[in-house]
């Protein structure tokens, strides 16, 4: 097996994917292929993401109590800010869950695409609500600061530290099963476990920095979780930018278009390549691809390449491609 050069690795990658391509068209020919149902694994995804964000509304119900307790008992407005957004956040979720039962529907008459756009949707108005949330803590941190009122206790950092590790841990997880699945809606939902994150973290910062300085830095925490805001919005604004892209069909990456041309220049009969365009729809791909064949080919045998090479493309489950368009046109030099 050859080597690749760092300035080929692009080049290997797609010759691979060729190769396994040539592979899967010739041992499984389409007559004999077994059907992939390709909506029933979009289905599939949406429903294991659904039941992974039902697990972060479970975890939110939690933390929203202890935080609220601590906050109350530990005289920190911190902590009572904090148990706020976790209830809010358990909204935010239940949309992101019902966006993603909404995904998983099939095709039907009125959505002959699916209904995966449901799933950007639901991402844009998660990105929103982080927003909104990044305001209204903002707000009230600023009337604490200008509000003398008790220091913290030391016990909250503890309720704190927890907060932190299971928020960090839970947004990873979902982070992970975002990028393996393809999904907008569950990245921007780890983006806002993230953010709880960094607001206890700051948090933890500025009650530490109270409790250092003692009497005249009470308002520790809230400098703190005012700081937390700026890079909440910063990142949310990041995820609005991803979600809108998707609504607004926004062109797949290169490295993704070189492969999906890999796979179809592997069919038996594809002579050249002209567009190849893809835009995302939820949590899968849909394709037009221009695809040229020598010029006499009957129309049957025309027809019988296209259906090779959309199978070929759908059947690659890495790619998630649900629906394919090809047109064909006769090569250069066929006489046509």
């Amino acid at each position: 097996m050859p080597t690749c050069a760092a300035d080929r690795r692009l080049e290997c990658r797609a010759g691979s994917t060729q190769r396994a391509a040539w592979f899967f068209i010739s041992k499984f020919p389409r007559s004999k292929m077994k059907p992939f149902d390709v909506h029933q694994a979009v289905a599939q995804r949406a429903n294991n993401s659904a039941r992974l964000v039902l697990r972060g509304i479970g975890l939110n119900a939690v933390l929203a109590v202890v935080k609220l307790a601590g906050g109350i008992f530990g005289h920190t407005y911190a902590l009572i800010a904090d148990a706020a957004e976790s209830m809010l956040d358990i909204l935010s979720s239940t949309l992101v869950w019902a966006g993603f039962r909404v995904a998983a529907r099939p095709p039907d008459a009125n959505h002959p695409y699916g209904h995966g756009k449901a799933e950007p949707l639901v991402g844009l108005v998660v990105a929103l609500f982080i927003f909104v949330m990044a305001g209204w803590v903002a707000s009230h941190a600023i009337h604490e600061i200008r509000t003398p009122h008790q220091g913290p206790a030391w016990w909250t950092l503890l309720v704190l530290a927890g907060v932190i590790v299971a928020k960090t841990w839970f947004s990873r997880r979902m982070g992970m099963a975002g990028e393996e699945v393809g999904s907008t809606a569950l990245g921007i939902e780890a983006m806002h476990h993230w953010s709880d994150a960094i607001t206890s973290g700051a948090a933890f910062v500025g009650i530490s920095i109270a409790l250092w300085g003692g009497a005249g830095w009470e308002t520790a925490d809230d400098w703190a979780a005012l700081f937390g805001c700026v890079i909440i919005a910063f990142n949310g604004f990041s995820m609005f930018m991803q979600a809108l892209g998707d609504v607004m069909d926004t062109a797949a990456p290169q490295n993704f278009e070189n492969e999906v041309r890999a796979l179809a220049l592997a069919v038996s009969g594809v002579q050249a390549l002209d567009k190849v365009r893809m835009r995302k729809s939820g949590l899968s791909h849909l394709v037009d691809i221009q695809v040229r064949v020598d010029g006499d080919l009957t129309v049957r045998e025309g027809h019988g390449i296209a259906h090779a090479v959309k199978d070929a493309l759908i059947a690659s489950a890495s790619h998630r491609i649900s629906d394919v368009t090809v047109h064909i046109e006769p090569a250069a030099g066929s006489g046509l």
